[in-house]
């Protein structure tokens, strides 16, 4: 049901914008037929308007992997370098969110363990909406920031690094059926900033599924209950990525580049000294903005990443 039903959104968003172009095409006829260059302006915005929509819907196009209609779980993951790399991955955080609002998409931390002084060692985020994974999939990877420190007195130069993990979000018994003897679960007291009641009681979980070896787990909601909820969804999510690429490989193609979870795998880099600069290693795509790319404006990386798969078998 989900499925036909976005099908047929898409069926009608194209059929709404053949309609526009069609009135469109009429009000310049006439507009040229009576010389009339009053409706000129009026006649340029409408085909801004159009000519974005037709681009975003071009782009959806080019999502066909099996998942990439569904919601998307973002971890992200300091790298080494402590304070530093913690603040750059909060960064990255305040990024999607932003890129998710621009989009209409519900964004939500499930968990976070915090950094030392600033930002966080690992989160993770849920963003709900459609097509969310098709459009973030192209995320996954290592990515880089070259700025003057705000932690550093001498306001040296720093690199820092953060790694980003996106996985679809698994439909539990649609998915996958865990049998509850596979699951050891286990809890423990949450550390970190939190309530009296949050440190003193064992409300943390970590769920451990033994077959895989996958281990996941949550301490930022108020209640055992709460974590132990957040921890299943996302050792769903990662156990389906975890079969999602063994397909891969069984059929010895991608549906989009595979970054493994690993530290040389550099996709983007972000400078902000000596000059600004986004670049995107993969594509080649890059942008001077970047104040506006880490205030969530990603959408011409994600479709140059999107449109640089296509033809790929």
């Amino acid at each position: 049901m989900r499925t036909l039903t976005r099908k047929k959104t898409q069926v009608e968003s194209w059929t709404s914008m053949e309609h526009e172009t069609r009135e469109l095409l009429d009000m310049i006829e006439l507009a040229l037929a009576e010389e009339d260059r009053s409706v000129e302006e009026d006649i340029r915005k409408a085909t801004r308007r159009l000519w974005s929509r037709f681009e975003r819907q071009e782009s959806s196009l080019l999502l066909s992997g099996e998942y990439d209609d569904r919601n998307a779980l973002c971890a992200l993951h300091a790298g080494a370098g402590g304070t530093e790399s913690q603040d750059w991955a909060s960064i990255l955080l305040r990024m999607y969110i932003r890129w998710a609002e621009r989009q209409g998409y519900e964004a939500e931390v499930l968990d976070m363990s915090e950094g030392d002084e600033a930002g966080f060692k690992s989160a993770y985020l849920f963003v709900k909406g459609d097509n969310a994974y098709g459009y973030l999939r192209g995320e996954r990877g290592v990515h880089r920031l070259v700025r003057l420190s705000p932690f550093d007195s001498d306001h040296a130069r720093h690199t820092s690094f953060a790694l980003v993990e996106v996985l679809p979000e698994a439909e539990a018994q649609l998915d996958l059926e865990i049998p509850a003897d596979e699951l050891r679960i286990d809890t423990f007291r949450s550390s970190g900033p939190g309530g009296q009641h949050m440190q003193k009681s064992s409300s943390a979980v970590r769920i451990t599924h033994l077959p895989t070896g996958i281990v996941s787990s949550c301490q930022s909601q108020r209640s055992q209950h709460q974590n132990k909820e957040v921890a299943m969804r996302i050792l769903y999510s990662r156990i389906l990525e975890v079969q999602r690429k063994e397909k891969e490989e069984a059929r010895a193609k991608l549906k989009g580049e595979r970054v493994d979870a690993a530290w040389g795998n550099q996709i983007r880099s972000y400078v902000l000294h000596p000059y600004k600069l986004v670049k995107d290693h993969r594509t080649g795509y890059e942008s001077s903005a970047a104040e506006a790319v880490l205030d969530g404006e990603l959408d011409e990386f994600i479709d140059s990443y999107l449109r640089s798969k296509v033809g790929e078998a």
